[in-house]
């Protein structure tokens, strides 16, 4: 089994591509080594040690180291952790924890407007963050704001709030004109 990792956006995180399905739809993410209790992988990966976080798209995994730890010591880890896994055939995630993260439901007077936000996330934006390690769903909207929630590579990424800015809310300000403004919301 051959591991390839890419870099991210964000220094404190690397994306692992293990060259097979890692879910079959959504994504996970997991910011504490007890809220990887649902996943045998992210349970891995945890075990490491210096590691703040753990996301899974269709076919990588991004993985958040703290601060103080240099790539050079955990990277090797890391790889041993997502190959053992892979090769013991345990499920990435167990039981009725599969369900797929994404978008808020919203219903109400803006339904119409959502459901235009949520397509451009889908089509144009989370196509776009998962090629750097993350996600970004939506998590409401309220009198022109529209909030999202960034996962990944995404969340604590030094150009995360460029690319909220300058990039999302660009883009849907442009689509949707009652969008007056983008904000990050934390989980």
């Amino acid at each position: 089994m051959f591991i390839q990792t890419e870099s991210t956006p964000n220094p404190a995180t690397l994306k692992f591509l293990p060259g097979q399905t890692v879910l079959e739809t959504g994504t996970a993410d997991f910011t504490t080594a007890e809220a990887a209790n649902a996943s045998p992988l992210a349970t891995r990966i945890f075990k490491v040690g210096n590691v703040t976080g753990v996301f899974f798209g269709s076919d990588f995994v991004t993985v958040t180291k703290d601060e103080a730890t240099d790539w050079d010591h955990v990277k090797p880890a890391i790889l041993g952790a997502i190959m053992e896994h892979f090769q013991s055939g345990d499920p990435v995630m167990e039981g009725e924890n599969t369900a797929p993260a994404g978008h808020a439901d919203h219903d109400g007077p803006d339904s119409d407007i959502v459901q235009q936000i949520k397509e451009l996330l889908d089509t144009r934006v989370r196509p776009a963050v998962a090629q750097d390690g993350g996600d970004i769903t939506f998590h409401g909207f309220d009198r022109g704001i529209v909030y999202l929630h960034m996962q990944g590579a995404c969340a604590g990424c030094p150009s995360s709030t460029l690319t909220l800015k300058m990039g999302i809310e660009n883009l849907l300000r442009h689509y949707i004109p009652e969008v007056l403004e983008v904000r990050p919301v934390a989980a």
